[in-house]
């Protein structure tokens, strides 16, 4: 895990602290997306300011990504390795309405929306909701 931890800084020049590699441990073990207030709970002792401060700087480097699906609570999710948070690698999010997971749906790009002149396209937020395969059994 160390050395999967030290790639992932190192391919997006962060600096690896105590803190940075407890969250993004944390990231990678998790198959979906979480929240600040998911993540504090994670940690006895941890600074809410300091995790926060860890999540921006994560995203702003492009190793994770944001999501608002709906609950009031932005979340976060890894991107993978080639990631550059361009719209091109923007995917659909599925949030479960039963146990309130949000799931990363990579496969599934965001369609580009076709623009009346001089509109540009930043970003989007696509979010289907529903229950996923762990709550429906």
């Amino acid at each position: 895990m160390k050395k999967e931890l030290d790639r992932k800084f190192k391919s997006k020049n962060i600096k690896p602290t105590a803190m940075r590699q407890l969250v993004l441990q944390i990231l990678i073990e998790e198959k979906t997306a979480i929240s600040l207030p998911e993540l504090e709970q994670k940690f006895e002792n941890a600074d809410r300011a300091t995790l926060y401060r860890t999540l921006k700087t994560f995203q702003e480097n492009q190793l994770i990504h944001s999501i608002e699906d709906g609950t009031g609570s932005r979340k976060y999710a890894l991107c993978e390795d080639f990631c550059t948070c361009e719209p091109e690698y923007l995917h659909i999010h599925f949030s479960c309405n039963k146990c309130g997971k949000t799931y990363c749906l990579k496969d599934s790009p965001i369609p580009q929306p076709d623009l009346p002149d001089g509109f540009e396209f930043s970003n989007a937020n696509f979010v289907i909701k529903g229950i996923c395969s762990n709550c429906k059994v």
